[in-house]
């Protein structure tokens, strides 16, 4: 994917350097990341484990700072937007657990308003309307009077994406929003992701271990890797075979023809 902005593009990154720093030391995780990510598509963030996947991700939605470079979201640089600019563009799901409350899956979805609502919190007809769609889209309407602790990990997933729904971003991030979930309710995650692009024309980046899915499902990759990354089309990571060395070889490997990780015979 080019790393021109252009009208098509809505995040970018210069030059970005990520990691952890303070007065005394500095961390590197990766450095000189320079993406483009066009609208309207599903990126999937792979790599082995502690490789830098949610770091990234954290960088990118201003939650942790980056150690230099710059991120730019629909040619502004995300340093000049406030946290309520930013909240009315990006929307993140993370993989923390919700602290307990009495909550109900409306409520919970509702809280997606919040950046859209005046100083006393009251919902307005469109705030309604939105809450509504992003039921709907997730497949949980009927859901809307449960307490969220009632809910299975996998209805407790969708209930947080029809939050960010409700949020009406451009973008929404997740961070390994089926790291709790069964293979069945993963794959129903990863489809209802694809149909949400391609409904909404919404950007999703999703950082994720399940790389099979990731490869049939995802439009790009950015595939992290020891001090370096590729960013391209899953074709075209397979055609480069930059999944070959992904992970040790000893239990697992790349099939090019099945365009999938095999477990060996043991």
């Amino acid at each position: 994917m080019s790393k021109k902005l252009n009208k098509h593009n809505i995040l970018k990154t210069e030059n970005l350097c990520i990691g952890y720093q303070n007065k005394k030391h500095q961390q590197v995780v990766l450095s000189d990341i320079n993406i483009a990510i066009e609208s309207g598509k599903l990126i999937a963030v792979l790599g082995k484990n502690g490789i830098g996947k949610s770091t990234l991700l954290r960088t990118l939605s201003k939650i942790q700072k980056p150690i230099s470079g710059n991120i730019y979201f629909e040619s502004k640089n995300i340093t000049t937007l406030s946290e309520k600019e930013l909240s009315k563009k990006l929307s993140l799901v993370l993989t923390e657990r919700l602290p307990e409350s009495q909550l109900t899956v409306y409520e919970l979805v509702a809280l997606g308003r919040q950046p859209y609502t005046n100083w006393i919190d009251k919902l307005s007809e469109n705030d309604f309307k939105k809450i509504d769609t992003a039921l709907q889209q997730t497949e949980i309407y009927h859901l809307k009077n449960k307490r969220f602790y009632e809910l299975s990990d996998g209805q407790l997933q969708r209930v947080l994406i029809a939050r960010a729904l409700a949020q009406d971003t451009e973008i929404i991030i997740l961070d390994e929003p089926t790291a709790h979930l069964d293979l069945h309710n993963t794959i129903k995650i990863f489809s209802l992701l694809k149909k949400l692009v391609s409904e909404t024309n919404k950007t999703i980046l999703i950082s994720s271990h399940q790389v099979n899915l990731a490869i049939q499902l995802a439009d790009y990759v950015l595939l992290l890797k020891e001090n370096k990354y590729e960013f391209a089309t899953p074709k075209q990571l397979i055609q480069k075979k930059a999944f070959t060395n992904l992970f040790p070889e000893d239990l697992v490997y790349f099939n090019s023809n099945l365009q999938q990780f095999i477990i060996k015979d043991i």
